[in-house]
């Protein structure tokens, strides 16, 4: 089995949840279904984290900081702004594409925020840091969701390309999961091809500044979640120290409540690739944003950086400015992608 990327239990999934035969367990994990010693391994990881509610316990209280943060409606503001200044409305698609409505987009304006996590932010890792400014000169789109099954299946029919496995039809408004990112960037060449407009994955920051959406909490509806807002693998409950599980699977793209800029499910549901290859600490000072990280390293050459956690991660991978790292022709249950489109000056 060596080498072999299994459903629902690889990378740090793995190796954290200490399985010790992968092998036997496939058909339990890749239902994301784990066997009674793993669940109980699982819970014995979830609650090592910080649970995350909006519903009593004692607010996290944030490190001093100068950032300045939009009010939502100013938020709003820009994004209408730039839109109008681009002559394309806020939310827009970019015609047909294989018989197939082209994905929604979302423009994002021009703009910065803080990228990375606090120091003293519940479940903060090292490779989040150092907290740096990232800015962008000019506006960009965004899909609105990770790409649905129905819009990479139409790119399938029209190109030939390699089928994920298992493959079906079913459930066409779920998150394409099973691609690797070299299938999302096939995806996003077809895409720019039929439409004559440039697509293709975000940056790290990109994506981070998309899903902040003018916040600089830990999710974009604040320092506390609730169930009804992020599918994720569930906490405990702040005042009754109760654990709970989240639903064990992907929700259809849209089902959950979108940030102040229309994006949906940027905390959990599934993890999203970027460009970026990943590296252990972010670069120091302020940079801009629409430019990936490409790794000088090479043992991480074949690493990507992955964003926003997903329904099989705990509340503390979800968070705006958390990320991890897989390979980049892994495929999985929880593992899908997102993309931008480029706005001409």
């Amino acid at each position: 089995m060596q080498g072999v990327v299994l459903h629902g239990v690889s990378g740090w999934h793995a190796k954290i949840f200490g399985f010790r035969s992968i092998s036997a367990r496939r058909k339990q994990t890749a239902r994301g279904t784990p066997c009674l010693e793993d669940r109980q391994r699982l819970l014995w990881f979830w609650r090592r984290l910080i649970p995350y509610s909006n519903s009593g316990g004692e607010r996290m209280q944030p490190e001093a900081t100068a950032i300045q943060v939009d009010p939502a409606d100013a938020v709003i503001e820009r994004q209408r702004e730039a839109a109008r200044h681009h002559g394309l409305e806020v939310v827009f698609r970019d015609g047909d594409a294989g018989g197939e409505a082209a994905p929604e987009l979302a423009v994002i304006p021009p703009g910065g925020c803080w990228m990375g996590s606090r120091a003293n932010e519940h479940g903060a890792r090292p490779v989040e840091q150092p907290r740096h400014e990232v800015h962008f000169e000019r506006a960009f789109a965004i899909t609105r969701g990770a790409i649905r099954r129905r819009e990479y299946f139409a790119f399938l029919e029209a190109s030939g390309h390699r089928r994920p496995r298992p493959y079906s039809w079913n459930e066409p408004e779920f998150p394409m999961y099973n691609v690797s990112a070299g299938d999302a960037e096939a995806y996003a060449r077809w895409l720019s091809d039929v439409t004559g407009h440039s697509y293709r994955l975000p940056t790290e920051a990109e994506w981070e500044y998309a899903a902040r959406a003018g916040t600089d909490t830990m999710f974009c509806f604040g320092d506390r979640i609730r169930r009804e807002e992020v599918n994720c693998a569930g906490g405990l409950h702040c005042t009754r120290g109760l654990f709970f599980c989240g639903i064990g699977k992907p929700v259809p793209v849209g089902s959950l409540p979108p940030n102040a800029w229309g994006l949906y499910e940027v905390h959990g549901n599934v993890q999203e690739f970027t460009q970026d290859h990943w590296c252990d600490a972010y670069p120091g000072g302020p940079r801009p944003g629409d430019r990936a990280y490409q790794s000088i390293d090479r043992k991480y050459r074949y690493l990507r950086a992955v964003r926003g956690g997903s329904w099989f991660d705990p509340p503390g991978a979800c968070r705006s400015g958390s990320r991890a790292r897989r390979h980049q022709d892994e495929f999985d249950l929880n593992l899908g992608f997102r993309l931008v489109r480029e706005i001409s000056a």
